[in-house]
Parts: structure tokens; C-alpha cells; sequence
């Protein structure tokens, strides 16, 4: 079947036209780039380009500003997709540091700060978890701990994930018997609790260790957290053979308990060096346009785990220039150990070794082992990241199949680049929260999901109507209305991706009815709605589909979409009960006494040992209050005011 003439010529005058229009908006950037040559210092620096809304399209580094922006005003001598990025090109900005190695590390954060569209971005840059004997008190506690590290203590880590955390710190309960409690929940105990009784713990709380033996303990810990453990297991030994011999099995049963909690974790460190101390293992593997880089954390001869990324923007990238972009973002918020071992050489390797070593703070050695142990261990990182890229290109082809079986289901044309789901989580309203996942043709988005702490009563139609703090749809009132008022302030024109194609609702008509009147107040009147709710009997397989202007729809208890639906309202709940269980936990460990002015941590300490809890310290007689111990009738009458002041 041929095109008749006319349309043929139609086609071939709008490609023309096309062609013309990009040569056109090469032509521009570049001349804005020229433009911004000319008074560009051949110094050390980092530049951004941005478009015509502001917007950074890409930022790069470079020892001579002016050779290097140079090189952009001829685009044919560039890659496809840097020549897109040349053409719309409106503004560049600039900023000088005195060395390439300053440079490198601004480039870093300016990539993670603005995640431009035409750079090899790191997802999924999550701070990692550390272990941390803390420093402010005289019996230390042993926590998981993430984040910045301002709190006084020893920080042992990095640790791939919680996980490993937790496991770790289950060895140095069973071993060390240190506390874990928070300093509140310690200085209010009067005899121990449970752990102390199932042998995880010394019960420093209810002085059954004295501050002496207690610190022994501590040291210990920090000996097999440092890669001493075969060290103290030997000491272990010795003073369980002196206690048996002494007749004294219950302490040497005690012993022995701690040295076989130290060989469990032993036993499970499978690809351990012990000369290698501290390092990181980067392995990359590339395919079908997409990579993956796998990091294993080597820490004292230990291995605290592993963990992939996958890299965007990568499809034209050679594999040297993708591990050097994954490094310069990747430490620029972690300290870089004293050797990063490569799976594949980087251009500039004596550059981001200076870099790392400013940020670290001590030399760091940047290896390409080509054979023996470490080699071995590359090699094992390099194995893990092609198997994590293959299933995960497994993995993308099932989510796209089952994201256009969603569209169908849903009445939506096109393909669906992402979904949001929706939950509220809370206890007869306390501690309220709603939680909102996302997914897409990569599966779940995990640094777009959002927490929602639901702020007051009075922001609830329905609390007019004299409605309890548990109003579901006013909770999903809120949430929504804060989401898309929000988006509609920073994305009015939708371009930065951020808009979803479909909204999940947990829940039924009623749900469904907030969100549209929520749309309809904010104009929005083109993203697909869809509440899910559980059938009669709430059995799953069972739901309805609710959908604007249709009967509520069911599918086959065996349909893939079902199930994709499920996994997704599922994901919904785990996240919003998790988010309302911290802030419910958090808001546990605050005491009635933290807020009473004056009242310090001693005299909150013989308050609640007479009284036994902060709510029996409220609802006390002036004069029981002034028979605590410490207590003046002056501070007596303070509290008692705090608690009564009505009179």
C-alpha cells in the first residue's frame, strides 16, 4: 500500500520544517555559549547550563573554564545527546575554585543539589547506617544509627542496610551484654527489664554491673568492632577455662554464650581478608543501555554488606566515564575509606584521589587489582553487579507489561510513567500520618515516597461537625491537598516529572469522592483516579475497583494486574503503618517531666524512681511531691502548678 502524493509531501515538509527548528536551536546555544566564553578565566571551575526556564540541564567541571566551554560551540564534534543538550542552551553560569579538585567536589554536590537531565545521576543516595557506642553518658548504649554524625561516640560502619545492622548489633547484645534502651527509659527503671533476663544485657540500669566492669565491656565491644574479635575470644577463653576450673558454671556458662554469639557472626563473613582492612569494592557492569555498580563495604577485615545502584542517563556514557561520575556523587556525602578498589580504570584517577582525600581527611589510595586476593574480590563485585543488571532488565520488561495491562484496566491512553498510592495510618487518631508511595516502569521510587504528619484538627471540614480526630476522609483531604497544591506551585507545567499518570486510593466510594472534590478544588481535571477497597469479606483477591463515573469494577482472582494492584496497595500500607509507628515511638520516649522548666535530668530521676512513671508524678499532692528526696517545697509547688494550672 502506497501514501498518496500529497501526503508524502506533507510528510517530507514536516521534517524540514523539524530538521530546521533544531538546527535553529543548535544555532542559539551555541552562541550563547560563545557568548559566554569571551570573558571566561582559564581558572579551575564548574559550569551549569540552563534552559530557557532556568532549569540546569547539565553541570560539569573543568581545570581551564575557558578551553573546556570552548569545546561546546562546535557540537558536531560531540555525542547525540550533548548536542541535544547544546541546543537548549539559553543561560550558563560559572563559579571559579582555586583547585580541580575543589572543582570535582562542587561538581558533585551541584549534580545531586539540581539532578540535571543530561548528567549520569546517582539514585537511590541514601545515607547508610552506622553503629554507634555513644559517648554522653556513663553506661554507653550500642544503637543503629544514620544520618549526620553530630552525636558524641565511636561510629562503626558504613553497613550496607539495616539488616546487617541489626544482626550485628544482635551479636554484641548476646556477646557484650550492653544496653540499648534510651537514656530516658534507663533512668527511670528500678530493677531490669526483660533483656537482662534472656542474658542480653548487664542491667546497668538497676546497678547490677558496676561503671568498671561495665566500661570493660564497652572496650571489648569496640575490640571486635575494630577487627580484634579472634583477640578478646582468646581473653574469653582463658576466663572461661578460670571459672570452670573454679567451680563456677553459671559464669562460665555465661562466657561460653558470648564467644559462640562472636563465631556465629564470624562464620557468615564469607569473602573476609583480614589484611585488607578498611575498603570499598566498586564492581560495574553495563547492558542494553543501562548499568548497575555494586559496592561491598569492607571494614576490619569484615564485610558489612553490599549494595546496587543503577546509575540514569547512562545509555552513550563509556564504562570509565560511569564509575568516575558514580564516585565523585557517591562520597560526596560519605567518608571514603583509605582504598576504593575498581573493577575498570577512571581518566582521572589522581584527581579524585586528591578529591577524597580533602574530604576524608587522610590519603586515599584508588586500586585496579589485576590479580590475587584483591582481584578476586573486584571480581566477586563486578559477578553481583551483572546478575543484579540482569534481573533487573528481567524485572523492567514484566513492570512495563503489567503497568500497560494497568492502563487498560484504568481507561488510560499512553503509557503510565508513574503511579501514586495513597494510605493513612493512626490509633484512634493519634499519632495520625498518611503515606504515599510511588512506582513506575523501574518498579517502586523509593526516594519519592513522602510522609505526611496531619497537622490539626482544625484543618478538617468535618471537625465542625464535631467529627473525632480519626476522620479517614478528612486525613485524605489533607494529604491530597497538600501534595497537588504543592505540585501545582512547583511544577505548574508538569515537565519535571513529578506529576503522576494514576492516583491510588486505599479505600472505597467515599475515598474516591474526597479525592475528586480535592481535584476539582485545584483545577485538576486530567490525572486518572482509582480507589481500591477490599471485597465483603475483605479476603484478598476479592477487591473493587472504583473508578469516576463507573460501577465499581472486580477482576479475576488470578488476573496479574490484581496482583500488581495488591503488591502496590500493600507497599501503601507497609509504608504509612511504618511511618506511624516512628512517630508513635518517638513521641513514647518524651517524658511529661521533659518540658517542666528548671527541672533537670537529676531531679527527673528521683521523680519518676518515687513515683514509678511521669503520669503518677501529674496526678501527685503538692505534698507527696515534697517527700521526694532532693525536692524543695519551692519546686514541689513548681511541678505540682505545671500539673494543675487551674489552681
Amino acid at each position: 500500500m502506497t501514501m498518496p502524493e500529497n501526503e508524502i509531501e506533507t510528510e517530507i515538509e514536516s521534517a524540514t520544517i523539524l530538521a530546521a527548528e533544531a538546527e535553529l536551536a543548535d544555532t542559539q546555544g551555541v552562541e550563547v555559549i560563545r557568548e559566554r566564553v569571551k570573558t571566561l578565566p582559564g581558572n579551575p571551575g564548574v559550569y551549569r547550563m540552563l534552559n530557557a526556564k532556568g532549569e540546569v540541564l547539565y553541570v560539569g567541571k573543568a581545570k581551564n573554564l575557558k578551553k573546556r566551554v570552548t569545546s561546546y560551540t562546535h557540537p558536531m564534534r560531540q555525542s547525540i545527546r550533548i548536542r541535544r543538550m547544546i541546543g537548549q542552551v539559553r543561560a550558563m553560569e560559572f563559579v571559579t575554585t582555586h583547585t580541580e579538585a575543589e572543582a570535582l567536589l562542587l561538581e558533585a554536590n551541584l549534580i545531586k543539589q539540581f539532578a540535571p537531565r543530561y548528567n549520569i545521576l546517582l539514585r537511590d543516595d541514601k545515607s547508610f547506617p552506622y553503629i554507634l557506642v555513644t559517648g554522653d553518658h556513663a553506661y554507653p548504649r550500642v544503637v543503629k544509627y544514620r544520618g549526620a554524625r553530630t552525636k558524641k561516640g565511636e561510629y562503626f560502619g558504613p553497613f550496607a542496610s539495616a539488616g546487617a545492622v541489626n544482626e550485628s548489633l544482635a551479636v554484641l547484645q548476646r556477646a557484650f551484654l550492653l544496653r540499648t534502651c534510651a537514656d530516658t527509659v534507663f533512668e527511670s527503671r528500678t530493677r531490669p527489664c526483660l533483656l537482662f533476663q534472656i542474658k542480653r544485657c548487664s542491667g546497668p540500669c538497676a546497678e547490677l554491673i558496676s561503671e568498671t566492669d561495665y566500661a570493660t565491656l564497652v572496650d571489648e565491644a569496640r575490640a571486635f568492632l575494630t577487627g580484634r574479635s579472634r583477640d578478646i575470644q582468646k581473653v574469653l577463653a582463658e576466663q572461661m577455662q578460670a571459672s570452670s576450673d573454679a567451680m563456677d558454671f553459671e559464669k562460665a556458662a555465661v562466657l561460653r554464650d558470648r564467644i559462640r554469639a562472636m563465631t556465629t557472626i564470624q562464620s557468615h563473613q564469607d569473602i573476609n581478608i583480614a589484611e585488607i582492612g578498611d575498603a570499598d569494592l566498586i564492581g560495574l557492569h553495563a547492558a542494553g543501555g543501562q548499568a548497575c555498580i555494586q559496592v561491598f563495604f569492607i571494614r576490619s577485615g569484615q564485610n558489612y554488606g553490599n549494595r546496587a545502584y543503577f546509575p540514569s542517563h547512562v545509555g552513550e556514557e563509556d564504562l570509565p566515564h560511569i564509575l568516575e561520575a558514580f564516585i565523585g556523587q557517591f562520597y560526596a556525602n560519605k567518608v571514603p575509606p583509605k582504598l576504593i578498589l575498581l573493577s575498570h580504570a577512571v581518566a582521572e584517577k589522581e584527581l579524585l584521589e586528591e578529591a577524597l582525600c580533602e574530604r576524608a581527611g587522610h590519603r586515599v589510595t584508588i586500586e585496579l587489582p589485576k590479580r590475587g586476593p584483591k582481584s578476586n574480590l573486584v571480581r566477586l563485585a563486578q559477578n553481583n553487579a551483572q546478575a543484579a543488571l540482569s534481573r533487573r532488565l528481567g524485572e523492567s520488561a514484566s513492570q512495563r507489561s503489567l503497568l500497560e495491562g494497568l492502563a487498560k484496566v484504568m481507561g488510560i491512553e499512553g503509557p503510565i510513567e508513574r503511579v501514586e498510592v495513597y494510605d493513612n495510618s493512626h490509633i484512634q487518631g493519634t499519632n495520625a500520618v498518611g503515606g504515599m508511595i510511588v512506582a513506575g516502569p523501574e518498579g517502586f521510587i523509593k526516594n519519592a515516597y513522602r510522609k505526611f504528619n496531619i497537622r490539626t484538627q482544625a484543618s478538617f471540614p468535618s471537625a465542625e461537625r464535631g467529627a473525632p480526630m480519626g476522620d479517614d476522609y478528612a486525613m485524605m483531604r489533607e494529604v491530597l491537598t497538600r501534595r497537588f497544591a504543592r505540585a501545582i506551585g512547583e511544577d505548574p507545567e508538569r515537565t519535571s516529572g513529578q506529576w503522576p499518570d494514576l492516583v491510588l486510593i486505599d479505600g472505597g466510594k467515599g475515598q474516591l469522592s474526597v479525592t475528586l472534590e480535592v481535584f476539582a478544588e485545584l483545577g485538576i481535571s486530567d490525572v486518572c483516579v482509582c480507589a481500591i477497597a477490599k471485597g465483603p469479606n475483605r479476603d484478598a483477591g476479592e477487591e473493587r475497583l472504583f473508578l469516576p463515573g463507573k460501577e465499581p469494577i472486580s477482576l479475576g482472582k488470578k488476573d496479574p494486574v490484581l496482583y500488581f494492584l495488591q503488591r502496590l496497595r500493600d507497599e501503601a500500607h507497609r509504608f504509612a503503618i511504618g511511618t506511624h509507628r516512628a512517630r508513635r515511638a518517638k513521641a513514647n520516649e518524651k517524658s511529661p517531666l521533659d518540658d517542666i522548666p528548671n527541672v533537670g535530668a537529676a531531679r527527673k530521676r528521683a521523680l519518676l524512681h518515687h513515683f514509678g512513671s511521669g503520669k503518677a508524678v501529674g496526678t501527685a499532692g503538692l505534698t507527696d511531691l515534697e517527700a521526694v528526696p532532693g525536692v524543695s517545697k519551692a519546686l514541689a509547688r513548681r511541678i505540682y502548678d505545671w500539673f494543675h494550672p487551674e489552681g
